[in-house]
């Protein structure tokens, strides 16, 4: 189980999961600005454009048909678990069936080169 860091006196949580948001692109701006509300959950991300195939993926407009994906955005932070948890269901509270997929992975390490 990874300790918290420190620093000084106050301890900070410990950086033990990776969150990983896919949705539909639609939705990128209202999930990142949510994000911006919520520092304590998430201080950073990252965002990348992706395609996604799925039974649960709705296709929209003629190009996603034809390619028989669906033009998604993938949202990842390295967040602490139970705060992880938080912002899912506070996303699922807001967005409930709104086409986002998720999943909470362990972080072995996780550092900056500076």
């Amino acid at each position: 189980m990874p300790r918290p860091l420190q620093s000084g006196r106050r301890k900070l949580k410990a950086l033990d999961c990776v969150l990983t948001l896919v949705l539909p692109q639609s939705l990128e701006e209202e999930v990142v600005d949510d994000l911006l509300r919520h520092p304590e959950w998430a201080s950073g991300f990252t965002i990348t454009q992706v395609e996604g195939k799925g039974s649960g993926v709705r296709l929209r407009g003629a190009g996603e048909e034809v390619r028989g994906r669906a033009r998604r955005v993938q949202l990842q932070a390295v967040m602490n678990a139970d705060d992880a948890r938080a912002l899912v269901a506070h996303l699922r509270g807001g967005l409930a069936k709104s086409q986002i997929a998720y999943w909470i992975v362990p972080a072995i390490e996780f550092g900056r080169f500076v």
